[in-house]
């Protein structure tokens, strides 16, 4: 007899989509940082990213919500530095990444717990954070909807003040362990906020992604749209509005009070 606790969390399980061909072998691409007006650009440049190559999990592109993430994180740190920062879903861990690069006190990198995902993640943290700050990163396999307690070993609050999710909401079957996890997760603090970075990449299910925004409201969020950016679509041949999806989207989510 199965374990009850193993049920529907394999790889299959977890991600039920429709079939893909096989990703091409791991490659390295390189985020350059946005200049700004008036921004002392701090010492790093650029982020190189490297995507993991033969895997079921599409985590051999970098996405354009995962460098709308990084942009915005960068425009942004007061958000979190100094503070607890979570990703989901990270892939090559680029959100993630930025985030401990410009203060943050702690970052939690997380992915399905396989070994080709979470080597690819170390790999990252490693060419890219100088080893001064790595102690402050931290790599986890992690399912979603599971007991969140081993992500929050050695943070000095009760939660991470930030919890990032980048382009998970096309995972319809996991919208319910996504919010479970953020409810866990999330400290109590007012400040304490999720962010979802998403595009619409069938824009035939478009509606099926923003299932995800309703059910939080159901279970109690705050959410709202906080950005709205435009991109060449990745795959240009694919159906669909190109406008759809060629737009990244970011909202947030709070706790009701």
């Amino acid at each position: 007899m199965e374990d009850d606790d193993d049920i529907g969390l394999d790889l299959d399980s977890v991600f039920p989509e429709e079939e893909r061909p096989p990703t091409p072998e791991a490659t390295v691409v390189v985020y350059e940082r946005e200049e700004r007006d008036g921004d002392a650009q701090n010492e790093w440049r650029e982020v190189k990213i490297r995507l993991v190559g033969a895997h079921p999990l599409w985590g051999h592109h970098l996405w354009n919500a995962a460098r709308a993430f990084a942009s915005y994180l960068d425009a942004a740190p007061e958000l979190y530095r100094d503070r607890s920062v979570l990703e989901l879903g990270a892939g090559g861990g680029l959100p993630g990444l930025v985030a401990a690069l410009n203060g943050a006190g702690r970052v939690v990198l997380t992915d399905y717990p396989d070994a080709a995902l979470i080597a690819n993640l170390e790999h990252n943290v490693e060419e890219n954070v100088p080893a001064a700050l790595r102690e402050r990163v931290d790599v986890k396999g992690y399912i979603w909807g599971q007991p969140v307690q081993p992500l929050l070993d050695g943070l000095r609050s009760e939660g991470f003040q930030l919890i990032i999710m980048s382009d998970l909401v096309f995972n319809h079957s996991q919208h319910d362990a996504l919010l479970q996890t953020c409810e866990q997760g999330l400290a109590s603090d007012k400040e304490a906020v999720v962010l979802v970075f998403y595009t619409h990449h069938r824009p035939h299910l478009a509606h099926r992604d923003m299932e995800f925004f309703a059910k939080a409201r159901e279970r109690g969020w705050m959410c709202g749209e906080i950005l709205r950016r435009r991109f060449a679509p990745m795959f240009p041949e694919d159906s669909g509005s190109s406008d759809v999806r060629a737009t990244v989207a970011g909202w947030e989510l709070r706790r009701s009070r």
